[in-house]
């Protein structure tokens, strides 16, 4: 008489069927690693959230419209992985996601364009502060100084910047007018002088002079000093 077997082999041992919420975290993950090794390339212009590296953690940042052209400087603002909903910058403004404002970002330091799949790897996953060094310095507020003609065409003449503080932009823009005062029409004949605060333009930051290097109006003389009356005649482009 013969026994039958009471073992069943293995392999022929149906899968077991994962739970929504385990084929769920299993989903997420083949997301993240199909993510990490194909990364969508972000171009400057491309008007997208892009990720980068903070730490051993991967962020989101959003590039200030306008400024993110640059081929290798852009102004961002970290964003929690989860905006624009309103449970996100509630969490975000807890971890320190919210009191940045722009930095300077290196289009070098970028992975690539923002996936839904890097969230688990932020510091707002892991329930973690974000640290005081993010690695990207402040990208804030700048002068401007305009030479126009009576047609409203001209040139910038000279760009300032980048100030950490709005009360640093006052103050040199209240003592460049000072210093231009009775004298902005005659510097440069057939040209008014204008100054005005305005946001720095970090895609453009090297026709900027940085303003605690060396004194503001040291530094617009200088420029006019440059510029002179037979070059200011030779502008044409509207002042922006």
């Amino acid at each position: 008489m013969k026994c039958r077997s009471l073992f069943r082999r293995c392999g022929h041992a149906p899968p077991e069927a994962l739970a929504p919420e385990d084929q769920a975290v299993v989903d997420a993950f083949r997301a993240l690693l199909a993510a990490r090794k194909n990364p969508q390339p972000w171009t400057p212009g491309c008007n997208q959230d892009a990720a980068v590296r903070v730490g051993p953690f991967i962020e989101r940042v959003r590039p200030r419209p306008g400024d993110d052209h640059g081929p290798d400087l852009i102004a961002v603002c970290l964003e929690h992985p989860d905006a624009p909903h309103a449970a996100a910058y509630l969490h975000g403004h807890k971890l320190g996601y919210n009191s940045r404002g722009w930095l300077r970002c290196e289009t070098a330091a970028i992975l690539g364009v923002w996936q839904p799949a890097y969230a688990m790897l932020t510091h707002a996953a892991a329930g973690l502060d974000l640290p005081d060094d993010v690695g990207m310095a402040p990208a804030l507020y700048g002068v401007h100084v305009e030479a126009r003609r009576r047609d409203n065409s001209g040139c910038t003449l000279l760009r300032l910047g980048p100030y950490n503080q709005a009360r640093h932009t006052d103050r040199d823009v209240d003592r460049l007018d000072a210093h231009l005062e009775g004298q902005a029409d005659t510097l440069l004949p057939g040209f008014t002088l204008t100054v005005k605060g305005a946001v720095f333009d970090v895609s453009d930051h090297r026709a900027y002079c940085d303003p605690y290097e060396a004194d503001a109006v040291a530094l617009l003389e200088a420029a006019v000093g440059r510029e002179g009356a037979t070059g200011a005649q030779a502008w044409g482009a509207p002042a922006t």
